[in-house]
């Protein structure tokens, strides 16, 4: 049978009850968004196929009616088990109103799980998870009452507890590339991340299943590169060609996010003196020569604009979650790309690294904060979020620095003679007698020793055994009327209560690069 098909054929290829993995990153990045809206169209026309279950390991949208949102429809979908969700509003919302059964999973178990189902075996063990809403002793992942399903147990094993996160047969999976020759096989050399295209290739073909896999361009048989080959011919059923697939959403082509051409970085402008870099520069004050970092989605990303700024970016190794080392981790829409990179792995593989506690420091945004050090991220009330990459990263790194305002909605401040003025207060508290969702443990972080700090832009905490520790507090700010009676919690006061270091407070660069320890290498 041949290959290359249009985007119907391979619509009509899927059958009602299919269990559907997309291998694709939000904003656009390696979405095979075409032939998702060719599934689209052919239920919109015929009612078919129905009751999918749909995967995916990264959040898959433009918040427009791309990705998973051209799953939005009754019927159509039965359930989804992804780790991300606020680039498909309308699929969330379908959640919120109990329409379809909904769960969330690490987005690095996602990714192994493709391994595991390829492999044969019976699930990812992991210690990811555990003390976190997905625990089945919390809530096992699930976003409403109408799913009941397990997808997650504690085990016990050589003496330790796991979580054991379940395979399940996978009917078909669409996946996305550059070229791909008349046998199916798939290049990437403009995509800038590989994702799990491979391992959930494996796992459909030896589930029984169907690869569908997007390209822009077809090459005649035998004439792709054997090493540029991403996924084999062997493993693919259909090829679709879509000649305007972009790299992102915002992003036609760029070279730079692909690897194959290292372009010159314009020096961009320092960021304006506000409470975003405020905290961003606390937070950087951490980093130092050699550290192999990740910056989180948010405030957090502030951290690398800062490292440019003071001239300490070749000291340190930035890191994306979806499989890029080094370079400049994009912003925005683009997150999960990222300019001038050294090398691309294999999603799940970054993970295995992570996991294995190979990130030296991570930057990460936080929502809420409580007084026990517990930190949410995914889910406040009928808004539902995700956590992305934050469970594995967050309990795995050897120190995790939390990056968020004090407050929210509203916040307004100023910096005025090296001082911190609040002009108007944020509508919305973060530091909370409880979290509405544990996605941070700060219990499993004190078990394992992990360096936790919590920076805003008035004040700095720590994590400590009996919680939540201040340690800092911005100059000009009035500790009782400004910082207590603006939390619902009461911290721990350090008897060692310091004022925030005052080059954070002043315009123009802070001097990291001329600290000794940047000196001495």
């Amino acid at each position: 049978m041949a290959k290359v098909m249009s985007v119907q054929e391979a619509a009509q290829l899927i059958k009602d009850g299919d269990t559907v993995w997309i291998v694709s990153s939000g904003g656009g990045v390696a979405e095979p968004g075409y032939v998702l809206a060719g599934i689209e169209e052919r239920f919109l026309k015929t009612g078919r196929p129905r009751d999918l279950t749909v995967c995916h390991a990264s959040g898959i949208g433009d918040r427009q009616g791309g990705g998973t949102d051209h799953f939005a429809y009754e019927g159509l979908v039965k359930r989804v088990v992804g780790s991300h969700w606020t680039w498909a509003p309308r699929l969330s919302q379908m959640v919120v109103d109990n329409l379809i059964e909904a769960y969330v999973l690490p987005q690095g178990v996602m990714t192994q799980l493709t391994r595991a189902i390829a492999g044969g075996k019976p699930g990812v063990l992991t210690h990811v998870g555990i003390g976190t809403y997905i625990d089945p002793r919390l809530e096992g992942g699930r976003l409403n009452t109408r799913s009941q399903a397990e997808l997650v147990k504690v085990v016990e094993l050589e003496g330790r507890e796991w979580l054991l996160y379940k395979s399940f047969p996978v009917d078909v999976t669409i996946i996305r590339g550059t070229s791909a020759d008349e046998d199916g096989n798939i290049t990437m050399e403009h995509e800038g991340v590989i994702m799990e295209a491979l391992p959930a290739a494996q796992a459909a073909k030896n589930s029984g299943g169907i690869v569908i896999a997007q390209v822009k361009r077809l090459a005649q048989r035998g004439t792709l590169d054997p090493r540029l080959v991403k996924v084999p011919g062997i493993l693919v059923d259909a090829v679709v060609v879509n000649p305007g697939q972009m790299q992102s959403c915002e992003v036609v082509y760029d070279p730079a996010y692909s690897g194959e051409l290292r372009v010159p970085l314009d020096s961009s402008e320092p960021m304006p003196l506000n409470e975003r870099k405020i905290v961003a520069r606390r937070a950087a004050m951490e980093l130092y020569p050699g550290a192999v970092c990740n910056l989180g989605f948010g405030m957090s990303d502030g951290v690398a604009a800062v490292a440019a700024e003071e001239g300490i970016s070749n000291k340190i190794t930035l890191t994306v979650e979806q499989g890029v080392i080094g370079g400049i981790p994009a912003l925005g829409v683009n997150f999960g790309l990222a300019a001038n990179p050294v090398a691309f792995v294999d999603h799940a593989s970054q993970f295995d690294w992570y996991d294995g506690g190979g990130l030296d420091i991570t930057f990460l945004a936080f929502a809420q904060a409580d007084q026990a050090g517990n930190v949410n991220v995914s889910r406040f009330g009928k808004r539902i979020v995700g956590v992305g990459g934050f469970v594995n990263i967050s309990q795995n790194a050897k120190k995790v620095v939390f990056c968020g305002s004090f407050s929210t909605s509203g916040l307004e401040v100023a910096v005025e003679d090296e001082r911190l003025r609040i002009l108007k207060e944020g509508r919305i508290r973060k530091l909370v007698p409880a979290v509405e969702q544990i996605s941070f443990s700060s219990s499993y972080a004190l078990k394992r020793g992990q360096a936790v700090l919590y920076v805003t832009e008035r004040a700095v905490f720590e994590l400590c055994p009996g919680g939540l520790v201040l340690t800092e507090i911005a100059p000009g700010i009035d500790l009782e009327t400004e910082v207590l009676a603006q939390m619902d919690l009461r911290p721990i006061i350090s008897p060692h209560l310091r004022v925030m270091d005052a080059r954070i407070f002043r315009p123009g660069p802070m001097g990291l690069k001329e600290e000794a320890k940047f000196q001495e290498h």
